[in-house]
Formats: C-alpha cells, sequence, structure tokens
C-alpha cells in the first residue's frame, strides 16, 4: 500500500531522483526518460478518457492501471541495488497483461474494415486523443527498447508497449464509428507537382 503524507520533499531539488530500489540516478537518465514518458501516455489517456463510456472505458481504466504497473516494473531495475530487497519484490508487468491486449485487439478488429490506406490522427475527439496517446506509448517503447540495450529491462514490459500501441490505434478506429469517420491519407494531396502525383 503506498501512503503519501507529504508531496514535495526536496530531494531532486539538484537534479537526482530515486529508483525503486533506492539508487539515485540523474534525472535525464534513460530509465527515468522511459518511465517518465509511460507516465505521459497515463495521461494522454486520461483525457481521451474524457470521451468515452462503456465497455471502451473500463479497457482505458484497466490501461491505466496496467501502465501504473509498467512504471514500477521500470522504474525499479532487475536485480537491483547490490540485489536489495526492494528489487526482489518488484512489481513486474506479465505475460496475461500483454494477452488480455492480444484478446481485446481481436476482438475490436473483427468488426473493422480492412484498411486501404494510412489513417491520419483525427476523427473523433476520444480517437484523436488515443492517437496521442499512441505515439507517446511508441517512444516509451523506443526508450524501453534504448533501455533494455544497455542493462536488463522486463521483456514483458517492452511487449507490453508494443501491443498498447496497436491497442490504442484499433480502439481509435473503434471510437470513430468503426472506422468510418477514420481520415485517410491521401499520399501526395497538396504537391503541386501533378506529374508526380
Amino acid at each position: 500500500m503506498v501512503k503519501l503524507t507529504r508531496i514535495y520533499t526536496r530531494g531532486g531539488d539538484k537534479g537526482r531522483t530515486s529508483l525503486g530500489d533506492g539508487t539515485r540516478v540523474a534525472k535525464q537518465s534513460l530509465r527515468v526518460e522511459a518511465y517518465g514518458t509511460v507516465d505521459e501516455a497515463n495521461a494522454a489517456l486520461g483525457l481521451a478518457r474524457l470521451h468515452t463510456a462503456g465497455d471502451e472505458d473500463a479497457m482505458l481504466a484497466r490501461i491505466q492501471n496496467d501502465l501504473f504497473d509498467l512504471g514500477a516494473d521500470l522504474c525499479t531495475p532487475e536485480g537491483g541495488r547490490r540485489g536489495g530487497a526492494n528489487s526482489r519484490g518488484a512489481l513486474r508487468i506479465v505475460a496475461a497483461q500483454v494477452k488480455r491486449l492480444e484478446t481485446e485487439i481481436d476482438a475490436m478488429n473483427a468488426a473493422l474494415a480492412p484498411l486501404t490506406s494510412f489513417v491520419l490522427p483525427g476523427g473523433s475527439p476520444a480517437a484523436s486523443h488515443l492517437h496521442l496517446a499512441r505515439t507517446v506509448t511508441r517512444r516509451a517503447e523506443r526508450l524501453a527498447c534504448a533501455l533494455a540495450a544497455a542493462e536488463p529491462v522486463n521483456p514483458e514490459a517492452i511487449k507490453y508497449l508494443n501491443r498498447l500501441s496497436d491497442h490504442l490505434f484499433v480502439l481509435g478506429r473503434r471510437l470513430n464509428g468503426n472506422g468510418a469517420q477514420d481520415v485517410l491519407w491521401r499520399p501526395g494531396l497538396t504537391r503541386d507537382d501533378k506529374k508526380s502525383a
């Protein structure tokens, strides 16, 4: 159980912060960038939820909770500081969370017409916010992959981010009238050179 009795601690005033195992690192470290970007994606989902209800909102509520799990996972290094107790019991993303995303993607995608073009971010307010959350999720995935190239990272965390961006794309199409309101890319639409368009 988390208990926050004080919001500011002054501990980060010199540009360092504590990881889940107590290690102090620079705030611009790759690990902090990765879990900070997960937090940013979560905030974008909060905006999307202003425009959702029912099953779609329930899916996003579960995902927001998962993203806190994911932030806790990325915040605590594998093995931790000298294998400390705080890292051994660390909260980690598990395969079942990734599988749930895959199951939801498959169910939503079954009702959508196949795409004939790439989709531009837009359409309904909910879909627009989901496109924003999707792109932030992709950035979080790139940062988590960069971190994994430098030190051990839970592979399920990276899988989760990869599936989540797909999930948000498909959910955005669903919230665009099952694709009817999708804004499709028209290659070369605004070019002046008509011969090559």
